[in-house]
């Protein structure tokens, strides 16, 4: 049946601001005018409003805080990227600030001072309740990257005898409750934490129903020290929405909730793309020039050393390339399709690592795995580089010494592609940061060494 009423005007479809909105937004900042910057951002969700602030340049930025900062609350603050977000808290009001910071959790507020100076820091404190300072003093005293800097000190919490109806009206009789909370969090008398219900059963529920009929059998607990990173695969793993966090004598102390936790898996995947490419963990669209030039030129350094090492191989050959010009037209071919091969084998490997799918229980049979895979399309590449060559310079000495090159590249590109990561994990670096360095420098030497040793052994 369709509805008589007539229609609102539907938003702008886009998830983010377009290109014409932040137009209009950077034209408003220019100009000074407050009331059209309001207007413009009134309908944008915090994240939004976040995301343009990180677009806008540094001059702009500026402009912007001085004209909307009145309205930047907690919501938008803690989706600042870290990159930027001490350059706004400096530039805000302190009463803005004071009343943004009483608005946020206590996992963001942790999030927001954790990597601040002394006086700073005290700045964001002094504007806390006096219970919510504590809390937050309490998580920053839990080492960095634990569950004790991820949890929120927010928790709602029950005994296991109360019944559906005590438990509704003690909820509602409350005005301290977290905004958004999934689990009400059951405890013995010494604040053990021994199961917990969820809202949805807890609201469908008769009254006289005990929550401990209720309970879900998917409750587990995370220890306070334990590592952000296994919280991140523990809930991902086990399809958890929350958690309660236990100190060392089991005592409840706060709740990770699944927002918190895919944070982590996002910043985790960033973070091993960034150190995959070599251009630093927090590299950031909003970083100045010198920023981004600290970032790279330590990774571009190590690879002028590894191309070094592969143009010391290549001048061991000088001899046999100036007599047989084909050698320098074909082995960029070799070494170049060994790096790809490597890089293909090294993402599946440090994805396998960070989800914990590669295991010591099936590290034999993915190493077979690719190492056959390696060889396979070593054959398939080798037949079709020998009839290349062939065709090009007529010789079927020279297919069959580059046929066979590649061969042994590839399969050995396979091998270095799954080992090296797995080397790196086990001595405890991160495989992500510098496999891609080994990989190549392996498949570089080992291409140029084979192709053009092979040549000047049977062709010289």
């Amino acid at each position: 049946m369709t509805d008589p009423r007539p229609r609102e005007p539907e938003a702008e479809d886009e998830p983010v601001p377009g290109r014409t909105l932040v137009e209009e937004i950077e034209a408003a900042i220019d100009e000074g005018d407050a009331a059209r910057l309001d207007a413009l951002l009134e309908p944008l969700h915090p994240a939004d409003i976040a995301d343009l602030i990180e677009q806008l340049t540094s001059r702009r930025r500026g402009e912007f805080l001085r004209l909307y900062s009145g309205e930047i609350d907690g919501e938008i603050l803690s989706e600042i990227d870290e990159s930027i977000r001490d350059e706004v808290i400096g530039q805000l009001p302190t009463h803005v600030l004071a009343d943004a910071v009483r608005e946020m959790d206590s996992d963001d507020v942790v999030d927001l001072v954790e990597d601040m100076e002394g006086p700073e820091r005290e700045t964001i404190l002094a504007a806390l309740d006096h219970s919510d300072r504590a809390a937050v003093e309490q998580s920053l005293a839990y080492p960095e990257y634990s569950a004790g800097r991820l949890m929120q000190s927010e928790v709602v919490v029950a005994p296991e005898h109360w019944t559906v109806g005590e438990t509704i009206d003690y909820l509602r009789g409350e005005d301290w409750l977290p905004d958004q909370f999934y689990h009400v969090i059951l405890t013995d008398p010494r604040r053990h934490p021994i199961g917990y219900v969820t809202l949805g059963r807890l609201l469908s529920a008769r009254r006289e129903v005990r929550l401990r009929d209720l309970a879900e059998d998917s409750f587990r607990t995370i220890d306070v020290l334990q590592d952000e990173g296994e919280v991140a695969y523990t809930f991902n793993q086990y399809h958890l929405i929350s958690a309660p966090v236990v100190d060392a004598h089991g005592r409840l102390v706060g709740v990770i909730t699944i927002d918190d936790a895919m944070n982590v898996l996002d910043e985790e995947h960033e973070e091993d793309i960034l150190r995959l490419a070599g251009v630093g963990e927090e590299s950031s669209l909003s970083d100045t020039v010198l920023e981004t030039l600290r970032q790279r030129v330590p990774w571009l350094a190590v690879n002028v050393c590894t191309a070094l090492l592969s143009a010391t191989v290549i001048s061991m050959f000088e001899d046999s390339i100036s007599q047989l010009v084909a050698l320098a037209v074909l082995m960029p071919i070799v070494a170049s399709m060994g790096g790809n091969a490597g890089t293909q084998t090294l993402t599946v490997a440090v994805r396998g690592l960070a989800t914990k799918g590669l295991t010591p229980a099936n590290v034999r049979r993915v190493i077979r795995r690719e190492v056959v895979v390696g060889m396979l399309n070593g054959l398939v590449f080798a037949v079709a580089l020998a009839v290349i060559a062939w065709a090009w310079f007529g010789g079927v000495q020279l297919a069959a010494v580059i046929a066979a090159a590649m061969l042994l590249n590839l399969t050995v590109a396979a091998l270095a592609g799954i080992v090296i990561p797995l080397a790196l994990d086990r001595v405890g670096a991160d495989p992500a940061l510098a496999s891609g360095t080994f990989v190549t420098t392996v498949t570089d030497v080992i291409g140029f060494f084979a192709f053009l040793g092979l040549a000047t052994w049977i062709l010289l």
